[in-house]
């Protein structure tokens, strides 16, 4: 193997290494940019809510009310101070999130080989390819020593390819990503970043923008649909004012006050904090969020498509058994027989293996006695792995002179080269057979002592004696099993594609829980029309022989079938599908950048459980999103009648801004603290996906919704009503009045918790946040009620201690109602 730089390669100084880096960039591929805090600032400035408190605080100060002024500005800075503190939390998830770092290289700088960053490399530097290396960009050949990479990223090609060329020769270019699985070389590096292979898929990639989702679309057309509500009622609500009571001012700020009231601008913001800190939920199970739409379609998914190795195996092979003489072993027993075959097995492995196959068997040999030659022996001699002959022979010799030679590969490669009795060839190729559709990976056998001289150029002239077969196999995932059978508690149908053969697919498929009673191929799908395809993939679970741009024509298969399709991938060309599919789940260990760049969600450790737990979550997250959204319907109901009937019915005016700023801080922690905290229903996995056509804001939500809020109305305008119809004063009412408000709102909080469990059932359930914003707002409600500085700045003097408790259960019970709706609604709610 070749260990020092090819003649006249010192390689490129480190100054114009800098200067190449400056010119083309760094090797890796673009990323957004993020926004800083003085960004973060002008977007605030430029908000609705934040527009309508200036100038409301603009219009107080205007008329001298200092105070009120004062405190509608301190109101601004704790909501800058809130929004900007949100806003940065999420943008650092998401720079953690995307930390997915090229790998490092070793290279020949100033003629001494240095290990550097990925995005370091530049056009020039001479790339030193060893085994188990990523290759970190696209370089041309100098000189190889039996070297073989796999593409399989790059071109969906499972067998590693052979590098023989130098120069411009055919097969001397190495690409960016690929995988050095045997031998050694020395590249120039001709193309970086983006300019290279990888790079010009990945940037096409980056270039595609995914649209919004179902749910941000709907979120975005209430947005709509209230603000210009909003907008007619604010108008309505000064025209009214002007008309009744004059004072043109006056009017103006009853319009503002309303318009502060019935803003929208919570929706949005539940929509991007509930999926943020959803990611980061997410991202504590093992999965790395990279678009947060693809959290809220997860509660929707229908059929998870998953590959085999690594994601239901352990992608760590291991010998479990050995056949020899005749019949099975336990790869761990002391038979002689199996004890030489495992030792042979051994001498054609490289002594430092990359191969995971290889590194099973050497990592088996301990209780196993090396036959000649012994410890000391030396390999004289390699047959590699080419196009005719699948297998790896060794020829040894120790301080003896004892010479030995060991082949394994291929059970028909080893078995023609040993040639044994004809009975014997065709008992082995049954056993093969068999063992493949346990899902076993088989390999033959053989050695052979080698008298003198030098070794033959072929190993078909050496004396080869069949000893047996190792067999190996990648174990499915113990937790996988559990794993599967809850996505089928859950209406979620997992179908596992992969390059294997249909044997061994279908034996890991049983193992693991998959239906494997149908089985299509790569062939048979690439035959089909569409139509066709369609029908096939809905009741089929098992894809064998797939290629990666077969996987794009299954995930269109499944969609055209209505599917909602989750789908994992680590390839190049696994790309284009995991873009196509609803949901893209990148390989966070073994996958390209492309691939990650193309999905939604990144698995950190490949962990088909991890899958299951994000599913969960997403369904916990869909189901608080629908609550919280329920609330702001109903908690804005009775601020837009309260700020109406006082008009119509010639009573004070009831609410002030300060009046909403203190419900606004109510109802914005509500949202992002509360109703986000909410642990996910305990049936959430027992009950089916979601209908694809599902809309949050259905008839039936916004009808249960604005009956809460109306409900909370009427208790909210019956006290007022009767406090200034009993003669208490207009401050004692309008504090009476407000506490019916607060009251109800906290009732709408308890309620809107759970769309099935009711308030009592509910209230088991540990949510510390609530309590903690109960607190807050019982103990800030006694502040505005009885301390006399504050109590002037709302306007409010102490009611009587009864009326005030009155007042209370008034708001409260107002909801009652709903917990024998969700009784009704719990009994017909479908089961998977």
């Amino acid at each position: 193997m070749p260990t020092t730089p090819p003649p006249n390669q010192r390689g490129l100084d480190t100054p114009e290494a800098a200067r190449r880096r400056a010119t083309d960039g760094p090797n890796s591929l673009p990323t957004r940019e993020r926004p800083g805090v003085f960004a973060l600032l002008r977007q605030v400035m430029r908000e609705p809510m934040f527009l309508l408190l200036a100038a409301t605080a603009a219009i107080y100060l205007m008329l001298g009310d200092l105070h009120e002024s004062l405190v509608l500005s301190a109101s601004l800075l704790v909501v800058i101070s809130i929004t900007v503190v949100q806003e940065r939390r999420t943008e650092r998830a998401l720079e953690a999130l995307e930390d997915l770092s090229s790998p490092r290289a070793l290279v020949i700088r100033d003629g001494v080989q240095v290990r550097i960053a990925g995005p370091d490399v530049v056009r020039g530097d001479i790339l030193v390819l060893r085994e188990g290396d990523r290759v970190a960009a696209d370089a041309r050949l100098l000189e190889c020593h039996d070297l073989m990479l796999d593409e399989s990223l790059l071109t969906g090609e499972s067998v590693p390819l052979e590098k023989n060329g130098a120069g411009d020769e055919p097969g001397a270019r190495v690409f960016s990503g690929t995988l050095v699985v045997r031998g050694s070389g020395f590249g120039e590096v001709v193309a970086t970043g983006v300019r290279s292979e990888i790079g010009r898929i990945g940037a096409s990639l980056a270039r595609a923008q995914p649209g919004r989702t179902r749910l941000e679309e709907e979120t975005m057309r209430m947005v709509r649909l209230i603000a210009v509500l909003a907008l007619a009622l604010c108008v309505l609500s000064a025209i009214l004012h002007y008309a009744l009571r004059g004072g043109a001012v006056a009017s103006v700020l009853s319009g503002l006050t309303l318009a502060m009231a019935l803003l929208p601008e919570e929706f949005p913001v539940v929509l991007t904090v509930f999926l943020a800190i959803g990611a980061w939920r997410i991202s504590r199970h093992g999965v790395l969020t990279r678009r947060l739409p693809a959290v809220e379609m997860l509660g929707a998914t229908t059929v998870l498509c998953c590959d085999k190795t690594g994601t239901l195996t352990e992608n760590h092979m291991t010998l479990v058994e050995a056949w020899a003489g005749g019949r099975w072993h336990d790869a761990a027993t002391s038979d002689p027989d199996v004890r030489a075959l495992v030792a042979t097995a051994v001498l054609a492995c490289e002594p430092q293996a990359f191969d995971p196959m290889e590194r099973a068997i050497l990592e088996s040999r301990d209780g196993h006695d090396s036959p000649a030659p012994g410890a000391r022996a030396v390999l004289e001699r390699r047959y590699p792995l080419a196009d005719g002959f699948l297998a790896v022979a060794h020829g040894w010799e120790d301080a003896a002179g004892t010479r030995l030679a060991a082949v394994k590969g291929a059970p028909e490669t080893v078995l023609a080269l040993s040639a044994p009795q004809p009975e014997m060839h065709a008992e082995a190729l049954a056993v093969a057979g068999q063992a493949a559709a346990r899902g076993l990976r088989l390999l033959g056998v053989a050695r052979c002592e080698w008298g003198g001289g030098p070794w033959p150029d072929s190993p078909g002239e050496l004396p080869w004696r069949f000893l047996g077969f190792v067999a190996l196999a990648d174990p499915v995932r113990a937790a996988v099993p559990a794993a599967i059978a809850a996505c089928r508690r859950a209406g979620v149908r997992v179908v596992m594609i992969t390059g294997d053969h249909a044997g061994t697919a279908c034996a890991i498929a049983g193992q693991a829980g998959i239906d494997n009673a149908h089985v299509l191929t790569g062939p048979e799908v690439e035959g089909m029309d569409p139509a066709a395809l369609a029908l096939a993939v809905s009741s089929t679970q098992v894809f064998a022989r797939v290629r990666p741009e077969q996987k794009l024509k299954l995930v269109m298969a499944l969609r055209a079938a209505g599917d909602i399709v989750a789908m994992t991938g680590d390839g190049v060309n696994d790309a284009p599908a995991l873009r196509a599919a609803h949901i893209g789940i990148a390989m966070g260990k073994r996958g390209t950048d492309v691939a990650r760049e193309a999905a939604g969600l990144v698995l950190v450790d490949d962990d088909f459980t991890a899958i299951v737990s994000t599913i969960r979550l997403g369904r916990r997250i869909y189901d608080n999103i629908r609550n919280a959204m329920r609330y702001l319907v109903a908690v804005h109901v009775p601020l837009a009648g309260m700020a109406f009937i006082p008009l119509l019915a010639g009573w004070p005016l009831f609410l002030f801004p300060v009046h909403v700023v203190f419900l606004e801080f109510v109802i914005d922690p509500a949202c992002s603290l509360v109703f986000e905290a909410e642990r996910d229903d305990p049936r959430a996995m027992e009950r089916p996906p979601r209908p694809p056509a599902e809309r949050l804001f259905n008839a039936a939500s916004l009808a249960v919704a604005v009956l809460l809020g109306a409900g909370v109305f009427v208790a909210v305008a019956a006290v007022y009503g009767m406090a200034l119809a009993n003669d208490v004063g207009v401050m004692q009412a309008r504090a009476l009045a407000f506490a019916t408000l607060v009251a109800g709102n906290l009732a709408l909080i308890f309620a809107n918790r759970s769309h099935l469990l009711t308030v009592p059932e509910i209230l088991a359930v540990p949510n510390r946040a609530l309590w903690a914003i109960v607190a807050g707002t019982v103990a800030a409600m006694a502040i505005a009620i009885n301390v006399p500085v504050v109590a002037a700045i709302f306007r409010f003097e102490p009611p009587p201690l009864l009326w005030l408790g009155a007042a209370c259960l008034a708001g409260i019970a107002s909801v009652a109602w709903y917990d024998l709706y969700k009784l009704a609604h719990r009994a017909s709610e479908p089961r998977a």
